[in-house]
């Protein structure tokens, strides 16, 4: 058993904090109870002092994660869509600096406090700007979900770290197996083969997508308006 000099060494925050570092390098999937044990240089033992099996640490890391969210100050004289703009932002730049974890995060958001002020203030915004607790509700939850989508479904990335000679190699045999096809019964695909193949710029993708989110929303918010 760890003996009380290791348990205070071993904070939560400590381990919580390799344990993303270590998903961050390697994917989730690499993430075990005995491979932190051992990089921390503890048995495996000595984690339960914080995390009974690996779903708890998890959710002790999407804890962690959620909390580098940085909500801004709410302004309530400015429009709820830019307010709701610079929420998003903040939350998909988290995930992007974490994509081996979005699938975690999404399914844990209610469960620690920071996913439940975040929560809080998505859903407060949607029901200021005129939605029902049921379409907000809703609304959050596809915002979410598109969101993780947009960070996962970057052309050209991956979730866990590669060299840069890995990727392109990667990069330029998707684009050669696109380049092969019939420009006769493919000849969109064709024309757009480096774009569906590799982002050339990560933050004007999150960016433009976060822009056709927010068009959404505001169209839904005007035809609910209107009728």
């Amino acid at each position: 058993m760890a003996t009380r000099t290791t348990k205070e060494r071993l904070s939560r925050e400590t381990v919580t904090g390799r344990a993303l570092a270590m998903a961050d390098a390697d994917g989730i999937e690499a993430l075990t109870i005995r491979r932190l044990a051992t990089d921390l240089g503890v048995t495996p033992m000595a984690l339960y002092w914080h995390f009974e099996d690996k779903e708890r640490l998890l959710d002790g890391v999407a804890e962690l994660v959620l909390s580098q969210v940085r909500l801004p100050v709410d302004d309530e004289a400015r429009p709820w869509d830019e307010r709701l703009r610079e929420v998003l932002d903040q939350l998909v730049a988290v995930l992007a600096a974490h994509p081996s974890m979005t699938d975690v995060v999404k399914t844990r958001i209610l469960q620690s406090e920071p996913g439940l002020d975040l929560t809080e203030r998505v859903l407060g915004l949607l029901r200021g700007a005129g939605f029902s607790a049921e379409r907000s509700a809703q609304q959050a939850i596809y915002a979410l979900l598109f969101l993780v989508g947009l960070v996962n479904g970057e052309p050209g990335a991956m979730p866990c770290k590669e060299d840069d000679e890995a990727r392109d190699a990667r990069v330029r045999g998707k684009w050669a197996s696109l380049q092969a096809l019939s420009p006769k019964k493919y000849p969109h695909i064709l024309e757009a083969a480096m774009p569906l193949t590799n982002c050339a710029d990560s933050d004007e993708w999150r960016a433009a997508g976060v822009d056709l989110l927010l068009h959404g929303l505001r169209e839904m918010q005007r035809s609910a308006t209107v009728s």
